[in-house]
């Protein structure tokens, strides 16, 4: 049985990629998704929780991670669940999961100099797409490229 899962949340830290081949890249990285904490109508607080997920992405998707995610960006995840075991060094067992990755998609804004955001980033990373998204996404506007088309 395929478990498909889809996420969004941010990079923990920068992703992890090596090469398996010359051409077969892997990169690893954590993703945090938080659901948010509410009140009952009873009055009970229930808190804000985080949950963190490993991801593993291959190919081209991991040559896209390694030079586009960073550190706090947001992520769309399209992957399956993978559950695993193996015995530690103590012959325990340990269980593991992770997400491999299908699909990715950045959500993050890209910031200017002056901490200022601008146009969104919605790089989609496949297969097929990642490097014709990854040079169409380059373009950002500033306040000043619509200054001529106020009307007064």
């Amino acid at each position: 049985m395929i478990n498909k899962v889809i996420l969004i949340g941010n990079v923990g830290a920068d992703p992890e990629v090596r090469y398996i081949k010359e051409d077969q890249p892997v990169a690893h990285l954590s993703l945090a998704t938080t659901e948010r904490g509410f009140k009952r109508q009873d009055g009970t607080e229930i808190p804000e929780r985080t949950d963190w997920h490993r991801l593993t992405v291959w190919g081209r998707t991991a040559k896209f991670c390694e030079s586009y995610v960073k550190k706090g960006d947001q992520l769309y995840v399209e992957g399956k669940i993978r559950y695993s075991q193996y015995q530690d060094k103590n012959n325990e067992t340990r269980y593991s999961t992770e997400i491999v990755v299908d699909e990715l998609r950045k959500l993050s804004r890209k910031s200017d100099g002056d901490g200022l955001l601008n146009q969104p980033e919605q790089q989609t990373a496949s297969a097929e797409t990642a490097a014709s998204v990854v040079a169409e996404s380059q373009e950002t506007y500033s306040a000043q490229d619509f200054s001529n088309d106020l009307p007064f």
